[in-house]
């Protein structure tokens, strides 16, 4: 594992530190899960866009945008 030093303004710094302690979990926990649902984002992003180029699909970004925005079908909630 590996150690790295950031600095963060004061006040984000107060922020992660209340919310991290609200849900029990420490700094490094909060940081490390937040940055892994980031590139967790970015990588499923970059993914759909290349499953859109081998499906030969010419705009993927208007395709994503035009898919409604809805209440998820039964027993597809988030828990």
């Amino acid at each position: 594992m590996t150690t790295l030093s950031i600095r963060v303004p004061d006040s984000l710094h107060r922020a992660i530190k209340e919310l991290a302690s609200k849900d029990g979990y420490s700094m490094n926990q909060f940081l490390i899960t937040a940055a892994a649902e980031k590139l967790s984002a970015l990588e499923t992003v970059d993914y759909l866009r290349e499953r859109a180029k081998l499906a030969k699909l010419k705009d993927f970004d208007r395709l994503l945008a035009s898919v409604p925005n809805t209440i998820p079908d039964k027993g597809d909630e988030l828990p």
